[in-house]
């Protein structure tokens, strides 16, 4: 055997004693997971007292918006002053003389309560019974509307995004009875050069039955003509004092929580 085929088969020895090594080295297995690695215990939650359902109340860190005495949170949305609609037995009605109302404060992102009750004796028909509107930010309205046995195009339904998204469903009560909405509504985000990043989005409860489920709002809520985007910043809750010819409709009970 010569000197290169003795190296050859001298390399190749090693070679096979390197590999036999190779397999032969464990390494430690995986730590066994335990129940406790995966949770953690800070921060806590904040803690909220609910609301009592025996007396309607709001829950401890809402912000009280109209509490049956008086519309000291709002002012009047033609050029600020006073709220000048009629406050009376726990409730307010609307005065469509006096045009649309604001909330005093400013909001982003919110969970809103609000209470509204269509006169028993309303009448009209379509979009002339019992009309209103909850606008977020002051910039997209979600419709308020008597649709108990009165129909209407479908994006202007009670619980729609207002000329954008119809209702899943329709939820209301007859008229004299009181019709809840919670709204809970997420405020977008821009790019710097006004366009969303984040879109707005809303989930609207109406008595207990979702006829928004976190929805984009594709923009403003337009009476004609198509959603516009417009850069924002924190905005007010506007009531409206629709001009149609029925019999006014009352709030109670409006709260919101900021989130």
């Amino acid at each position: 055997m010569n000197f290169t085929m003795k190296m050859t088969l001298a390399a190749f020895a090693c070679l096979v004693c390197v590999g036999a090594n190779a397999q032969e080295k464990k390494y430690p297995e995986q730590e066994r997971m335990r129940p406790g690695m995966s949770e953690y215990w800070t921060p806590q939650p904040k803690v909220i007292t609910p609301g009592d359902i025996k007396t309607n109340s709001a829950p401890s860190d809402a912000i009280i918006l109209f509490d049956g005495k008086d519309l000291s949170a709002w002012e009047s949305a033609r050029g600020g002053g006073p709220a000048e609609w009629d406050v009376h037995d726990g409730v307010f009605t609307v005065n469509k003389k006096k045009g649309d109302i604001l909330t005093k404060q400013s909001f982003e992102s919110f969970q809103l309560h609000i209470e509204w009750c269509v006169p028993e004796n309303i009448t009209g028909t379509s979009q002339g019974r019992g009309n209103s509107g909850v606008f977020l930010q002051d910039m997209y309205e979600i419709q308020i509307l008597d649709c108990y046995n009165n129909e209407t195009y479908v994006n202007g339904q009670t619980g729609s995004v207002y000329k954008q998204t119809p209702p899943l469903a329709n939820a209301m009560r007859k008229p004299g009875e009181w019709n809840v909405y919670d709204i809970i509504y997420t405020a977008p985000v821009f790019k710097e050069d006004g366009t969303y990043r984040v879109p707005p989005h809303v989930t609207v409860i109406h008595n207990g039955v979702v006829l928004q489920n976190n929805t984009t709002i594709l923009g403003t809520t337009e009476y004609i003509g198509f959603p516009k985007v417009k850069k924002h910043g924190a905005g007010k809750i506007r009531l409206q004092s629709h001009g149609d010819p029925s019999e006014p409709i009352s709030f109670r009970n409006i709260w919101i929580r900021e989130m």
